[in-house]
């Protein structure tokens, strides 16, 4: 079956090379070909390969790994939309009700990203990284449901150019190319990425004030006297929900199981570190207990909450296991990982009580953390050398 393929390839690739007529676009004819068959490509010098886990498996890796929040995305997205509708809420039409959402957004961020990747490669002449597989996948996943189609355009070229080519392409960005996209729409089009209309697509228009407010927009806006658990109660968000992530949110971000899921598979296969996520759960639950000790009855009621449910509200787990281990954007000394991830669940409630205007919070300490990573190693490596000793 895939003879005729091989030999087609094989009889094109000569107006491909170098002095063939179509050489410039030979990294879009080599990014095709990967895509059907596995580079027979040897290292003709001494290799240098650590491992078996090449880049195209890698990235295949961690799609795979995405997949249970796409999937329950899908079904979530249909689900909420259905009940603000006033309809019954059934697997089948709510998963139809999904895909008519979320696949347009998928469509439209890998087509205008692999866009970018082609005109750098051909301009640069290198061949096309399999990178943007996994941002073109990640960066919807972030989006609100009601997110414009242009906008997603916007918002991933934006990640693509500036968040990653500009510094060189796969491999040589310092902040994830996707969550620069998701942060840049926040700031660009804040009234498309906050508030409690967003998070809902809502089919029949006179049903608008049926779409609810997010758990965080509960939390956040909680008066002084009330608790913040019982305000979740009230809005028929306990625990239970806030875990399997079905209430309206991000597109695939709000589901806890599924994301452990993922994280198992990228832990297994040496993918994420856990260090940096464990070191986020830390941070979070530190920070949170830390609150609860100055809070009073007269403060505000975020300081009481317990912080469990920071773990489980918003997209702090999406973002822990999905974003904060980026191999790129992210330390690569182990030291520097448990500091990484602490601080970054540390930020994420700062920001979340602190600062109403941003309730999520984890995507803004992923972006700012991405800043000091190569800091962080530094002076993890400093250390480590002023414990040598002298030369004799």
């Amino acid at each position: 079956m895939m003879k005729p393929i091989r030999n087609l390839f094989d009889a094109q690739r000569r107006h491909f090379a170098q002095g063939g007529k179509f050489e410039r676009f030979h990294p879009l004819f080599e990014a095709t070909e990967s895509f059907f068959f596995i580079p027979g490509l040897s290292t003709q010098s001494d290799a240098h390969v650590r491992d078996s886990l090449d880049l195209k498996r890698f990235m295949s890796f961690v799609i795979l790994a995405l997949m249970p929040c796409l999937c329950f995305g899908i079904y979530n997205v249909g689900y909420q939309s259905l009940m603000a509708s006033g309809k019954y809420p059934a697997l089948l039409p709510a998963v139809i009700s999904g895909l008519q959402t979320v696949l347009p957004l998928i469509i439209v961020s890998y087509t205008v990203g692999f866009f970018w990747e082609i005109l750098f490669a051909i301009i640069r002449k290198k061949e096309i990284s399999e990178g943007f597989l996994v941002t073109g996948l990640l960066f919807p996943l972030t989006l609100p449901p009601t997110i414009p189609l242009w906008q997603v355009a916007v918002g991933i070229s934006f990640g693509v150019v500036i968040g990653k080519e500009v510094f060189g392409g796969t491999g040589r960005n310092i902040l994830n190319p996707a969550l620069c996209g998701r942060v840049f729409l926040f700031f660009a089009y804040p009234m498309r990425m906050s508030g409690d209309a967003v998070w809902t697509v809502v089919s029949d228009k006179t049903a608008d004030a049926l779409s609810g407010a997010t758990p965080l927009a509960v939390a956040a806006l909680t008066p002084s006297g009330e608790t913040v658990e019982t305000a979740l109660t009230s809005a028929n968000y306990p625990i239970e929900t806030l875990c399997l992530g079905l209430y309206p949110g991000s597109v695939g971000a709000t589901s806890v199981l599924a994301c452990l899921i993922g994280a198992t598979l990228l832990i297994v296969v040496g993918i994420a570190s856990y260090r940096t996520i464990i070191g986020g759960v830390i941070g979070v639950l530190a920070v949170g207990y830390l609150l609860n000790l100055l809070a009073s009855e007269t403060s505000m009621a975020w300081l009481s909450l317990n912080p469990w449910h920071h773990l489980v509200m918003g997209g702090f787990a999406f973002g822990i296991i999905f974003m904060a281990t980026d191999p790129v954007s992210s330390p690569g000394m182990n030291a520097s990982k448990w500091i990484y991830g602490f601080a970054i669940g540390a930020l994420t409630v700062l920001i979340r009580v602190f600062n109403p205007a941003y309730a999520e919070g984890v995507m803004l300490a992923i972006i700012f953390m991405n800043l000091f990573a190569p800091l962080l190693d530094y002076f993890v490596i400093w250390q480590r050398l002023r414990k040598r000793l002298a030369n004799v």
